[in-house]
């Protein structure tokens, strides 16, 4: 990114409070469910145009979930807002049970999700998330990659009738996603074609994706770079034709490599049209002490780091 694009970048937990109360002005069923969160939720503007309509549960997210379904089955359509580690840990049999399995119209918001909060340390990352969810059948994943696919991602979730899990950035990011871009279920975005390569990139990544395949280029390496806003279901035919067009695939997310994104693509890149992978992720460890920025460096989660995958690939196949 040049300076200027690296000044523009915007905190997503904003942009999703500022959807969500443009979206409660026009539907009375949205309500808003907290563990005594509502700053760090940025729900503050929601409790004073809708107080009414906010419940804090306090900290006890299990019953968080739960009151959350029981809305649901009530007619409201709940966006449950809490950390992401917290939620989807203590949460996850009623995240299974109350909302996936009954098919309850519930939205679960996990806001500071990845490495977020930093020196906090594993107890606080969320890097556990993507696995867990994409394990739970019937619930849609979704992981915004800016302040546009954030929008759009509280929008679609709220029309959609069905249960879903939405990843809310807290690192800064970029705008990535070009005007008129798709946003729904098993549709990629493709940012950048490139014929030797495809990275496959989700959230903070998307715009390090891009900035490597910007150098790559400079380097006469083409690399095509898709974004995916759905984890879960996921556009399988783009991954397909990446592998048949390009022949070499890296993928890259804030999260653990077991079970997330990189297990997503390569089981069906392994099932459909075999070809040579990297998977960039956090291995199955606990990260060390330091703030984001220094745990996405330590890990290799930075252009740095995917230019280093596709030349490795390039190299070797």
């Amino acid at each position: 990114m040049t300076v200027a694009e690296q000044e523009a970048v915007f905190d997503c937990r904003k942009d999703f409070a500022a959807e969500l109360l443009a979206l409660a002005e026009t539907d009375e069923r949205v309500v808003a469910v907290c563990n005594d969160s509502v700053g760090s939720s940025n729900l503050v503007g929601f409790r004073e145009r809708f107080p009414s309509r906010l419940i804090n549960v306090g900290i006890a997210e299990q019953d968080l979930v739960g009151v959350a379904a029981g809305l649901a089955n009530a007619g409201k359509v709940p966006f449950v807002c809490a950390a992401a580690p917290f939620l989807t840990g203590r949460a996850l049999e009623q995240i299974k049970a109350d909302v996936a399995y009954s098919e309850a119209h519930v939205v679960l918001c996990g806001q500071s999700p990845g490495m977020a909060y930093g020196e906090l340390g594993p107890t606080h990352h969320s890097i556990e998330d993507l696995s867990w969810m994409r394990a739970v059948a019937n619930l849609d994943v979704i992981i915004p990659a800016d302040p546009v696919q954030t929008r759009a991602a509280v929008r679609w979730a709220a029309a959609s009738g069905r249960p879903s899990y939405l990843r809310i950035p807290r690192f800064k990011v970029p705008v990535v996603t070009p005007d008129g871009a798709p946003f729904e279920p098993r549709r990629a975005v493709r940012l950048q074609d490139g014929a030797d390569a495809t990275v496959i990139a989700i959230g903070s990544l998307t715009s390090r994706a891009l900035e490597a395949a910007a150098r790559l280029r400079g380097e006469g390496v083409s690399v095509r770079v898709l974004n995916m806003p759905f984890l879960d279901p996921l556009d399988e035919e783009a991954v397909v034709a990446a592998a048949r067009e390009t022949g070499r695939i890296v993928t890259a997310e804030e999260a653990t490599i077991s079970g997330g994104l990189g297990a997503a693509v390569s089981s069906v890149v392994v099932t459909r049209h075999p070809v040579p992978m990297r998977i960039l992720g956090v291995p199955r460890v606990f990260a060390p002490t330091g703030n984001t920025a220094f745990l996405l460096d330590h890990f290799g989660l930075t252009a740095d780091g995917i230019v280093t995958a596709v030349k490795d690939l390039l190299r070797h196949h």
